[in-house]
C-alpha cells in the first residue's frame, strides 16, 4: 500500500507527518481567510476600523487558523491510522475518520452526547461527500 507522491515545500521525513503538516497548513489558511473576511465585512458594515478591531481580527485569525488546522490534522491522522489497521485505502476510512474527527472536536468543545453524535454524523457525511467530489473531478469513481 502506498500513498500518492506529493511534492511539498516542507519535508518532515515521514509520509504521515508530511500529510499532517500539509493538511494543517491548507486548512489553517482557510480558517485565517474566513476570519479575515468576516471581520472585514463587519468593519465595513460599521463604517470604521479601530486599532482594537484590528487586534481582535488578528487574534481571531490565529484562533480560527489553529482550529481549522487542528481539525485537519486529527482527520488525516485518524484516516492514516485506519488505513494502517484495515490494510486498505477506501471510502470507509474517509467516512469513519470524518465521523471520529467530528465526535472528538465536538467532545472537546464540551457538547452533550446528542450534539456529539450529530456532529460525528455530519462530519462523516461531509468527508464522504468531499471524497466523492474529488473522485468525480479526477475521474476515479471506480476506485
Amino acid at each position: 500500500m502506498s500513498r500518492p507522491k506529493n511534492d511539498r515545500a516542507i519535508d518532515l521525513g515521514s509520509p504521515l507527518l508530511n500529510d499532517i503538516a500539509d493538511a494543517f497548513l491548507k486548512s489553517a489558511t482557510i480558517g485565517v481567510t474566513k476570519a479575515a473576511a468576516e471581520d472585514t465585512y463587519y468593519a465595513v458594515k460599521r463604517g470604521s476600523v479601530s486599532s482594537q478591531d484590528f487586534e481582535y481580527t488578528l487574534k481571531n485569525m490565529c484562533k480560527e487558523g489553529a482550529y481549522y488546522g487542528t481539525v485537519a490534522g486529527v482527520f488525516v491522522t485518524t484516516e492514516y491510522g485506519l488505513e494502517s489497521v484495515r490494510g486498505r485505502r477506501d471510502w470507509k476510512n474517509t467516512m469513519i475518520a470524518g465521523a471520529m474527527t467530528g465526535a472528538v472536536m465536538s467532545a472537546v468543545n464540551k457538547n452533550n452526547k446528542d450534539k456529539i453524535l450529530v456532529d460525528a454524523m455530519v462530519a462523516g457525511t461531509i468527508a464522504g461527500a468531499a471524497l466523492f467530489l474529488r473522485n468525480l473531478a479526477t475521474g476515479s469513481l471506480h476506485k
